[in-house]
């Protein structure tokens, strides 16, 4: 099983920015719900969707965060 896994080098693991991401997506977050104030033709399944990404995008934020404070996720 081993000679067929891709030989990559270490520094390719690092993880990415945490921080930054977090941040991204409660930027995009405030930005989707914002989109539903600066139309004034925003129907209701527009309204479900725009709502529903944002909620996901901060419901991924608070997750990860309360993962890494109990230990169940690296902190690196």
């Amino acid at each position: 099983m081993a000679e067929h896994e891709p030989v990559i080098a270490p520094d390719q693991k690092k993880p990415g920015h945490r921080k930054g991401g977090q941040i991204g997506a409660v930027v995009v977050a405030i930005s989707l719900v914002l989109m539903q104030f600066c139309n004034n033709e925003v129907s209701g399944v527009e309204r479900i969707w725009l709502n529903g990404i944002a909620a996901g995008l901060i419901l991924a934020v608070i997750g990860d965060a309360v993962l890494r404070r109990n230990g169940l996720r690296s902190s690196s």
